[in-house]
């Protein structure tokens, strides 16, 4: 299972929020090729990027920043969601040296759009569901459409989406514990890889996921907890080796 570090990007910055609101952001660094770096350094073998101005925009904000992270650690993977909302704009991300594009809103709203770029960048598509009480929100999480995630997800099952990342927006930034249940219920219910994100505080949810793994669960995003301290990236994936025999 992969601990994955997460930078947001708001106005240049690397940030975080509570609950998706961008009116509620804290800045932790104004330097988030040098903030990639230090999660590199500390053994991260994937970065999980997202462009906030980009969500609400509908395209890219913080491209710049984003291709500058690619080039100066191209040996790092990297998945970027934020505002992709078209084929060129996925492509001119993958050409950078982007991993993985993740497509949230879109996938929402034109779920036919995800089998199109998945048979134009095979194994390069993640599907991003953020959640709220299990009905997916889009725009930036601005909105709460009337759709579950785990219907959502299943019209994914043979597109070749090489994961979906399941968020609880609710837990966000939050601190209060990843929503392991839902994850893994998620999980459950298709057999594309799931990856955790919202809420993890410390230790104690990397051991509650590494619990649930056999079910589909293939990493978590981490956030808030690695930047104020609460949870050490370096031991949470060594305990994740340890634990999956890696």
């Amino acid at each position: 299972m992969l601990i994955i570090p997460a930078i947001d990007l708001k106005d240049g910055h690397c940030v975080r929020l509570k609950q998706g609101r961008m009116d509620d952001d804290t800045v932790f660094s104004e330097q988030p090729v040098d903030v990639a770096g230090e999660w590199m350094r500390q053994g991260a073998r994937r970065l999980h990027l997202v462009d906030l101005d980009g969500a609400f925009a509908g395209k890219p904000k913080n491209a710049d920043i984003i291709n500058s992270i690619c080039k100066a650690y191209p040996d790092l993977p990297v998945q970027i969601g934020g505002g992709i909302r078209n084929l060129d704009t996925a492509k001119a991300y993958l050409d950078a040296g982007v991993s993985w594009v993740i497509i949230g809103t879109q996938a929402v709203k034109e779920p036919e759009f995800v089998a199109k770029l998945c048979a134009a960048c095979p194994d390069q598509v993640i599907v991003g569901l953020d959640a709220k009480d299990g009905m997916v929100a889009t725009e930036g999480w601005a909105e709460v459409s009337n759709v579950s995630a785990v219907y959502l997800a299943k019209k994914f099952e043979d597109t070749g989406v090489s994961a979906i990342v399941y968020t609880d927006i609710s837990r966000d930034g939050m601190m209060q514990g990843v929503n392991v249940e839902q994850t893994a219920a998620l999980a459950d219910a298709i057999t594309i890889p799931v990856i955790a994100s919202g809420g993890v505080t410390d230790q104690s949810d990397i051991d509650a996921l590494i619990q649930q793994s056999s079910r589909g669960i293939a990493g978590t995003i981490v956030g808030r907890a690695i930047y104020e301290g609460t949870l050490d990236l370096a031991s949470a994936q060594q305990s994740a080796d340890q634990a999956l025999g890696s």
